[in-house]
């Protein structure tokens, strides 16, 4: 069976979910191979294993923390290379999506970007994704070279599937030209301890109806009942109301979770580009003509100050 390359996303060998999936996919079309770049590769195997990966490519160079982007994807080519897959794929993160396009200009290869699902197809693997503005569902497939392919995160459940997980040294150069963009300075993340936004299997976003950054502590409140993500409107974080790194939409964070609720959201094509992807929809508007109606699996016209903080309240009392 043709092996398939799978991108590690890990935080010092702590494998993030997006990657779980990546292999339960890969599975689909081959062999999942991993390739784990920078530190944390024996702890990152186990966990990899459990969910595929026949084996786990490996290489720590200081340059992968040191310089933007380009050195992993040196690291990846090398991996293509010793490889020979039958498609590499990658989490549809910014810097998945930047190493992908990379390295389909390199092996002249091409590449399709935020796959919501995978399957094997007679002449390479097949991807669905939801375009214009998730107007359409298109299924695709890759015509020249290697498919290579980014998956948005909560496109597909981890599975559990144990496999041989063998590690190998990757022998990795990285080019003079990769280094061409130093990182200076890194400030750590204030950490809400909310799960990341685009990975969340819930998220609760709030909109123009929320009507001022004071009041969106009834916005976080849900989501803390429910263990999810808080998302923002355009419109509100352009008001200063909650900060950009928090905004779904078209020119925000793209997000496909199990549950998004929509608490005074018109529901603008912009926002709708960020979330139509999502497994669940609900609404909450006192607009009953607001064009988010049109998308929701359940709505509820009313003001979100009286029903968020009663399905809050109901969200805690049945958690006991």
């Amino acid at each position: 069976m043709a092996e398939v390359l799978v991108y590690v996303d890990h935080v010092d060998g702590a494998v993030r979910k997006p990657t779980l999936e990546l292999l339960t996919l890969a599975r689909r079309i081959g062999e999942p191979v991993a390739v784990h770049l920078g530190p944390g590769a024996d702890t990152a195997a186990a966990t990899l294993a459990e969910h595929g990966a026949v084996k786990v490519l490996t290489a720590d160079a200081p340059e992968f923390a040191d310089y933007l982007v380009a050195p992993k994807v040196d690291a990846l080519q090398a991996a293509y290379e010793a490889v020979s897959p039958a498609a590499v794929l990658l989490p549809s993160s910014t810097e998945g999506k930047e190493i992908g396009a990379r390295l389909a200009v390199r092996i002249g290869s091409g590449i399709i970007t935020d796959a919501v699902d995978l399957e094997a197809g007679d002449e390479g693997p097949v991807a669905t994704q939801s375009v214009f503005a998730a107007s359409y569902t298109t299924k695709s497939r890759i015509t020249k070279g290697t498919p290579v392919i980014t998956v948005k995160p909560n496109s597909a459940a981890p599975e559990a599937a144990p496999a041989a997980g063998t590690v190998e040294q990757l022998a990795v150069t990285v080019a003079d030209a990769s280094k061409g963009t130093k990182v200076v300075s890194r400030t750590p993340r204030e950490s809400t301890g909310r799960p990341d936004l685009t990975e969340a299997a819930i998220v609760v976003s709030g909109g123009r109806g929320v009507n001022g950054a004071e009041n969106f502590p009834v916005i976080e409140a849900l989501a803390d009942s429910l263990g999810a993500a808080v998302g923002a409107s355009r419109a509100a974080v352009d008001a200063g109301w909650y900060p950009h790194t928090n905004q779904v939409g078209q020119t925000g964070k793209s997000v496909s979770p199990q549950l998004y609720i929509a608490a005074g959201i018109s529901g603008a094509i912009q926002h709708r580009a960020g979330m139509q992807t999502s497994k669940t929809i609900v609404a909450i508007n006192k607009d009953a003509e607001a064009p988010i109606f049109d998308l929701v699996d359940y709505g509820v016209v009313g003001d979100l100050f009286e029903v968020v903080p009663a399905l809050t309240d109901e969200v805690k009392t049945r958690k006991g």
